[in-house]
């Protein structure tokens, strides 16, 4: 009496794995390029409702806010979102916020050296008034990929924050 064979036989094992390992190298590259994308459109976002919730809290507090940005030894980037008036809070490389009298830290996020993303402001920081919302001054924020590839928050002087990239180099944001 003959049984049924059951399972692989070692040929056909070795070659299914030879052409998983093909195809997985064939992926990898592009899995690469869509992990560095995601990471930067986080950034992008946590930053873009950082800024709406500082507005939202300038005004539920009646208490003017900030948003200050830096950039520190080492290539490391930051942002601190506090009280008080500008220069009074700053990153330190750790990403803790260190603050003087009279300022409060609400948060800090820091991007250390390495990371795949980092911030860039055209301004120190920015205040938003508690009496109506808006910012001052005007900013564009650029959250930048270690690949080039970058998203801008541009702030208003109504403190709204409208996105876009550069050139459309990252798909479902407009063109700058």
């Amino acid at each position: 009496m003959k049984h049924a064979q059951r399972g692989l036989t070692f040929i056909e094992t070795g070659a299914t794995l030879a052409i998983l390992a093909s195809a997985a190298t064939i992926a990898l590259p592009g899995f690469g390029d869509v992990l560095q994308r995601r990471h930067t459109e986080g950034v992008a976002s946590e930053l873009a409702t950082d800024l709406q919730y500082l507005r939202s809290e300038a005004v539920a507090r009646n208490q003017s806010l900030r948003a200050s940005f830096t950039t520190l030894p080492g290539g490391s980037s930051c942002y601190v979102l506090h009280s008080g008036p500008a220069g009074s809070c700053t990153c330190q490389s750790e990403g803790l916020a260190s603050c003087g009298p009279g300022a409060r830290a609400l948060k800090s996020v820091l991007l250390p050296p390495g990371s795949r993303s980092s911030i860039h402001a055209n301004v120190g920081s920015i205040v938003y008034d508690p009496r109506h919302g808006t910012s001052s001054p005007a900013a564009t924020i650029r959250v930048t990929g270690s690949d080039g590839r970058a998203i801008h928050h541009v702030v208003n002087i109504m403190g709204r924050v409208r996105s876009c990239s550069p050139s459309g180099a990252i798909g479902g944001y407009r063109e700058c």
